[in-house]
């Protein structure tokens, strides 16, 4: 069973790394960020995955949808599923967060957390379709949850982030590659959570 969050529930960890995270509480405004939330959650295409863990097929306790550039991008040659067309207020949240990352992404990751037992255990997005050192943008909606974060080789080093409605994370510098990061399940009572994690792809055919 995976761990329960050990950080505090209350605020952020003192001494968090600004070097790989960067956050902004009150990144878009609460009426905007309701409207948000509940469009998102009533017009996404909602599906739940199914992954190999080790030699078992695993259910991912959360829904996800992924939204991207086709025409721009052979994922074909990346062995990546086509995603979705863009939204227009998909696109709108995109023109918001570029500034502030100073990137173009071309792809976005939208995970729905329905409750406390939704969750997304220790993993890095260090996938090489996004380069050694990727920005990713993530926004959230919805229920305030915390992304805990720990130092690969020594896991005693780990921090946290009340992730709040209407929030922007930036996951910057070595995060992917030195640290793992998760939302833990809760047994407290959790409403409907929304995170977008905007991120740009690497077309091989375009550096070769």
């Amino acid at each position: 069973m995976e761990q329960l969050s050990f950080f505090a529930e209350a605020g952020q960890t003192v001494g968090l790394p600004v070097d790989i995270l960067t956050y902004q509480s009150d990144f878009l405004a609460p009426a905007f960020s309701d409207e948000m939330l509940a469009h998102l959650i009533q017009n996404t295409p909602w599906k739940q995955k199914v992954v190999r863990y080790y030699d078992k097929e695993v259910i991912t306790p959360r829904l996800s949808a992924w939204y991207g550039d086709p025409e721009q991008i052979d994922y074909n040659a990346l062995g990546k599923s086509i995603p979705l067309k863009w939204t227009e207020e998909l696109l709108q949240l995109k023109e918001r967060v570029e500034p502030v990352a100073g990137i173009n992404f071309n792809s976005v990751l939208l995970n729905y957390y329905r409750n406390g037992q939704d969750s997304v255990t220790w993993h890095s997005d260090n996938e090489t379709v996004m380069g050694s050192h990727p920005i990713i943008a993530s926004l959230s909606f919805g229920q305030v949850r915390c992304f805990d974060i720990r130092l690969k080789e020594n896991h005693a080093e780990k921090y946290s982030i009340r992730l709040e409605h209407g929030s922007l994370l930036l996951m910057k510098g070595d995060l992917q590659q030195k640290w793992d990061h998760r939302i833990a399940k809760s047994k407290q009572y959790m409403k409907p959570r929304i995170n977008l994690t905007f991120r740009r792809i690497i077309n091989p055919l375009l550096h070769d």
